[in-house]
C-alpha cells in the first residue's frame, strides 16, 4: 500500500519535471493532473498509516479532553473540549451483525467521536471503567476542598 501511495506523489512530479525539460508546449493541464494525483496520493497514504500505525491518543485533564489521531507519520484532527460532567456512551458503528462500537465522549458544549471500532462488549466496558474513574477523581477533588 505504501509504495502505491508514494507513487501517486512520486509518479506525477517526475511526470511534471519531464514535461517541463523536454516538451516544448506546457500547459495549466501539467499542473492540474499533478495535483489531483497528489490528493489522491494524500489519501491513500493516510489510509495506509492509519492501517498500519494508527491510533488515538485521549488525554483527560481536570478541565478538558484532548482528542488526536496519530498516524506515525503525522499527527491530525486533534480536538480539545472543555468539559463540566463528560458523559461517556457507546454508539454502534459498522454492520449491525459485527457487533461493534465507538466511544463518544459528550459535554454541555461540544462531542468527540472516536473512529477506532472495537466490540460493544469492550466498548461497554471501557464507559464503565470512564464513569467509575470520573467519579472517583471527582470525590477526589471534593475531599482537597
Amino acid at each position: 500500500m505504501f509504495s502505491l501511495a508514494f507513487s501517486f506523489f512520486i509518479a506525477p512530479l517526475a511526470g511534471l519535471i519531464f514535461a517541463i525539460v523536454f516538451t516544448t508546449v506546457f500547459n495549466i493541464g501539467y499542473f492540474i493532473v499533478t495535483g489531483i494525483f497528489w490528493i489522491i496520493g494524500f489519501y491513500t497514504l493516510r489510509v495506509s498509516l492509519w492501517n498500519t500505525y494508527g491510533e488515538e491518543n485521549i488525554q483527560f485533564l481536570e478541565n478538558k479532553v484532548i482528542y488526536e489521531a496519530n498516524y506515525g507519520w503525522f499527527k491530525d484532527g486533534k480536538k480539545e473540549i472543555s468539559i463540566s460532567n463528560p458523559k461517556f456512551y457507546a454508539l454502534a458503528a459498522g454492520y449491525e451483525e459485527d457487533k461493534e462500537g465507538i466511544l463518544v465522549i459528550t459535554s454541555n458544549e461540544a462531542e468527540i467521536d472516536t473512529v477506532v471500532k472495537m466490540p460493544m462488549t469492550e466498548v461497554g466496558e471501557l464507559v464503565l471503567l470512564l464513569e467509575t474513574l470520573k467519579n472517583k477523581s471527582s470525590l477526589f477533588l471534593l475531599e482537597k476542598i
